[in-house]
């Protein structure tokens, strides 16, 4: 009789036990993750110049047009040379005039001295041509540098592009007058071959990028709206301060943009290469948040789960780096964690596969 009711206990106790539950379950992959840092940048060009005259005058001929491409040296805009030639022509006649004066004051000075040298002239004869002398010899510096100076005019006559780049809108056309060293600007030329791209990080990354420049090369990928490739360039630069008020720093990288994929003022997504960090990987959606931090549920022995506390190195879009807690091939709950509790009894139908594409450390700044 005894022997009889211990056994129909023990199988009212099987089938009063809770059914297992239905979970999703994913592996935790150990592996090297390429620690990068994602940032909104802008492209700015390596150089800008904002094209000015050095002379007045009438606008007489334009060479360039909007959007027009531009060496250095090119052509840009004629203003009135009239005049600056007449200008140079009486610059050179006024130092003709007073070398032919000096060459006769300083034979003049030769024969005062030496009929000074016999007492036939007065000494004062000989002090006044010896000052006219020096007089023309000040006065001829005075007109060559008036003539340099209207050569130098005659050159700003012709407006050049100081850079290679690429021009934008012409702002002021032929037939209008402009003074020289006008406030308004004819036209900006960008130099977009190579050009930079500007970003800012957080504070934290400082050291870690000073490092990475210091040790070599840092590769940094920017990728505009709407394009499906990356361009590669380098960090070039970072800022000597630190943002007090947003806790960030300004970095400038350098891209050769020989496709001009890359234009002033656009904004892109950069990504900066920093380091490789070996950790343990799992989808980021098993990582539950509790009373003492983070955790996961961990599936062991006979299907039971248990809790497992975790550190996170960070998260990387969908998935989580692990520092501690968990090892290679432990299967965590990705789905159905609201239905668990330890010791509880799963029933995984599929495994999520971690991915082992390169990760990116995600930050925002611009």
């Amino acid at each position: 009789m005894i022997l009889c009711a211990c056994t129909s206990d023990q199988n009212q106790a099987v089938n009063n036990a809770p059914p297992p539950v239905p979970v999703v379950v994913a592996q935790a992959v150990a592996k090297d993750i390429p620690v990068r840092i994602q940032a909104v940048g802008t492209v700015t060009p390596m150089d800008a110049v904002d094209i000015k005259s050095q002379v007045g005058g009438q606008i007489m001929d334009q060479f360039i047009t909007d959007g027009q491409e531009v060496r250095a040296g090119d052509p840009l805009f004629l203003i009135d040379p009239r005049p600056f030639k007449l200008a140079l022509i009486e610059a050179e006649a006024r130092v003709e005039r007073d070398l032919a004066l000096l060459d006769k004051a300083e034979k003049d000075l030769h024969r005062y001295s030496s009929l000074k040298d016999k007492n036939v002239i007065a000494k004062e004869s000989y002090d006044h041509t010896q000052a006219q002398v020096r007089t023309l010899r000040g006065t001829i510096k005075v007109n060559e540098a008036e003539r340099d100076r209207a050569k130098l005019d005659l050159e700003y006559a012709t407006v050049q592009a100081p850079i290679d780049g690429r021009a934008g809108h012409v702002q002021v056309h032929k037939g209008n007058v402009i003074k020289a060293n006008d406030d308004r600007t004819l036209v900006t030329i960008n130099r977009i071959q190579p050009i930079f791209v500007s970003c800012t990080v957080p504070e934290k990354y400082l050291s870690e990028i000073a490092a990475r420049m210091k040790a070599g090369t840092v590769q940094v990928m920017a990728q505009p709206d709407g394009q499906s490739l990356a361009q590669t360039g380098v960090l070039a630069a970072m800022d000597n301060t630190v943002d007090q008020s947003t806790g960030t720093i300004r970095l400038k990288a350098s891209f050769p943009n020989e496709n001009e994929a890359l234009w002033p003022g656009q904004f892109v997504r950069v990504t900066l290469s920093l380091s490789t960090h070996h950790g343990i990987t799992i989808p980021t959606a098993a990582v539950q948040e509790g009373l003492h931090g983070p955790y996961v549920y961990v599936v062991g022995p006979e299907n039971k789960v248990h809790t497992q506390e975790v550190s996170i190195f960070g998260i990387l879009d969908e998935e989580s780096i692990i520092d501690t807690g968990l090892n290679h091939g432990d299967l965590v709950v990705t789905e159905g964690q609201l239905r668990l509790t330890p010791e509880a009894v799963v029933n995984y139908e599929a495994i999520q596969e971690t991915s082992d594409q390169d990760h990116t450390m995600g930050t925002t700044g611009q």
